[in-house]
């Protein structure tokens, strides 16, 4: 696990975040935080709001009580591109890529936000600004590729992509946004074992560069190996919470997620 200590300043503050959809709780009064260089993980059984947290997070939708601070501003509620570009980024559970677009287009399409101070005019007339501006972005693009182990593929479709690979590109997109905590939801979903494991080495490189992650992941043993805190929920709420080797033996974790045991 990639260590961190409980001195380093809180870089996601989750407080009382609650969501209704009609008579169901979907999220109860949720606290949780996420410290500077953690990899926190959300577990928890199937239909336990894991997935519905991160998207009241990145405000895809609009919470019913409590806050959510980023870096000490509250984002609760703003728009999910906002969010994005205050520095929290997230993937999704099923794949979402152009897949007629190249590798290097989909990456591309995390510096949407911005056009490096150059003007529509200036684009129109390809000036010298535009050109370095472009520049400066293409190199950005394909150092994150580079990171990521997708520069070589970077002219090639995102369809004809191993599944795998996919994955990282998604990843990869989210990182070009500059996020200093990424969200991952199910990363590992679908991946052979040698995929996993090249997986877990990039999400401890993310970390090595100083970025935050709250991760959902089913499978123990990647959590295990990965996560400094874990955040269990059940029907939305938060039972336990602590190390892994903590929380997998709780027997409100043991009732609620491996299905056996406990008091």
């Amino acid at each position: 696990m990639v260590g961190s200590t409980n001195m380093s300043r809180e870089v996601l503050s989750v407080r009382g975040l609650t969501k209704r959809f009609g008579g169901l709780v979907a999220v109860d009064n949720l606290d949780l935080s996420v410290r500077e260089g953690q990899i926190c993980a959300l577990i928890g059984p199937n239909g336990s709001g894991k997935t519905t947290v991160l998207n009241l997070i990145t405000g895809v939708y609009k919470n019913d009580h409590g806050t959510v601070e980023f870096v000490g501003d509250h984002v609760q509620n703003l728009p999910p591109h906002s969010i994005c570009w205050k520095g929290i980024a997230r993937t999704f559970q099923n794949i979402r890529i152009l897949s007629s677009q190249t590798v290097f287009q989909n990456a591309l399409l995390g510096k949407g936000y911005g056009n490096g101070g150059v003007s529509i005019l200036q684009t129109a007339l390809n000036t010298r600004k535009y050109r370095e501006a472009t520049a400066a972005c293409t190199d950005e693009v394909n150092g994150i590729l580079d990171f990521v182990g997708l520069l070589d593929m970077k002219d090639e479709y995102a369809r004809n992509l191993p599944y795998g690979k996919q994955r990282i590109l998604e990843i990869a997109r989210a990182l070009i946004t500059g996020p200093k905590l990424l969200l991952l939801d199910e990363p590992a979903a679908g991946l052979n074992s040698q995929e996993i494991h090249a997986l877990m080495e990039l999400i401890k490189r993310i970390s090595d560069r100083g970025i935050s992650i709250l991760l959902i992941e089913h499978r123990m043993e990647i959590v295990g190996k990965l996560a400094d805190w874990v955040f269990v929920l059940n029907h939305g709420a938060k039972i336990a919470e602590g190390t892994f080797d903590k929380v997998k033996e709780d027997p409100a974790v043991i009732r609620a997620y491996l299905g056996r045991g406990g008091r």
